[in-house]
């Protein structure tokens, strides 16, 4: 009785713990996707840069989900997503900010 008790907690526990480890990686997430709305609603980017910019998140979305999938969030997988957002990131901005003639 006690195993089938302590296998949902040890599994939810574990969860948790690497939810903790990439805090900063979901609000970073959050911030860039509505970076992006922001930018394809006032027309600062274009439908193939939103697209784009739209699949990069995708992207980095799945490869968090595999780094939290084992439980255990290393120094190196959380260094590697941040990487990847610090990339995102300038995306955004450049394509944000490119010289476009809106004639």
């Amino acid at each position: 009785m006690k195993k089938i008790i302590l296998v949902p907690f040890i599994l939810i526990a574990t969860i948790a713990f690497s939810q903790e480890r990439t805090a900063r990686a979901d609000v970073r997430q959050t911030s860039q996707q509505t970076r992006i709305a922001q930018g394809h609603a006032s027309g600062e980017l274009t439908r193939h840069e939103t697209r784009s910019l739209r699949t990069e998140q995708r992207h980095i979305r799945r490869s968090e989900r595999r780094v939290k999938a084992d439980g255990d969030v290393t120094v190196a997988e959380r260094r590697r997503l941040d990487r990847r957002q610090d990339r995102a990131n300038r995306h955004i901005r450049r394509a944000k900010n490119n010289q476009i003639d809106k004639n």
